[in-house]
């Protein structure tokens, strides 16, 4: 890594947060990581961060495959919570038509998409009780509109995925920032480019400062470049008063109150 490089990103993201600081305002950021399903080394590192930034990881967790381990891990974890990760993470799309994958895409039944959600739910629910923040996030953040529209009959108030839209019609809290260049090879995008995607959305967010930033990682197709992206990022907003760290449940409820709807109730067990 180049400590120039990283000068000059941690020196663009400081003056977008002085712009939100100087004017008393401060920008909601969240974090979520998806795929989780047991304890691994990776996972460690990734609670370490959660813990010394005091800054909450969402984990998207595949419900099919999730183990009690990994729901005995997080018992006791106050920077950690649970989101629904489609079902078992599995495509169902044509690649050899073009298109691109999706486990609940256009190809799915409607009934039966709903059905496997709300057991996957019911599993969740089973292994990890209030820490499940019921949205759903599906596999490679692609969802038929027709399934999405649904997603209340499978016991879950709210959707994300990785985009800057928002469609109104859907309660939805999205994720922006993803260090992760997938193809050829998964490796860290570099500081520049990282720089880059912070400065589109704090730009947008002058005008929208009550707006969450959402923070992707996949701790399972990280490499050390984007484990360092992830702290050092995170000291940077932590010490900064034009940032403040949210967690997922905080602004689904935001959300659901900017429709008039009540706040969710919590599993309890």
């Amino acid at each position: 890594m180049s400590e120039t490089e990283f000068r000059a990103y941690r020196d663009g993201l400081v003056q977008h947060l002085d712009w939100f600081a100087d004017r008393g305002l401060a920008v909601p950021v969240w974090w979520r990581d998806d795929d989780a399903v047991e304890p691994t080394s990776a996972l460690e590192r990734l609670l370490y961060i959660a813990n010394t930034y005091e800054v909450e990881v969402a984990l998207a967790v595949i419900p099919a495959n999730a183990t009690e381990a990994l729901a005995d891990r997080l018992s006791g974890e106050r920077f950690a919570s649970v989101l629904q990760h489609g079902y078992e993470h599995r495509n169902f799309q044509d690649k050899s038509r073009g298109e691109k994958a999706a486990e609940f895409g256009r190809r799915r039944d409607p009934d039966e998409a709903i059905a496997l959600l709300a057991r996957g739910n019911r599993r969740l629910v089973g292994l990890f009780g209030p820490r499940l923040v019921p949205v759903m996030v599906p596999p490679w953040n692609r969802i038929a509109p027709r399934i999405s529209a649904r997603l209340a009959e499978a016991g879950l108030s709210g959707l994300s995925t990785f985009t800057q839209f928002h469609p109104r019609a859907l309660v939805q809290v999205q994720t922006h920032v993803d260090m992760i260049k997938w193809k050829k090879e998964r490796r860290f995008i570099g500081w520049h480019s990282a720089g880059l995607r912070f400065d589109y959305h704090l730009a947008r967010r002058r005008t929208n400062p009550t707006e969450p930033l959402g923070v992707l990682s996949h701790h399972l197709a990280q490499n050390d470049a984007c484990f360092e992206f992830l702290e050092r990022t995170f000291e940077i907003l932590w010490a900064h008063p034009g940032a403040r760290f949210a967690r997922i449940s905080e602004l689904l409820d935001a959300e659901l109150a900017a429709r008039g709807l009540p706040p969710v109730s919590r599993p309890t067990a």
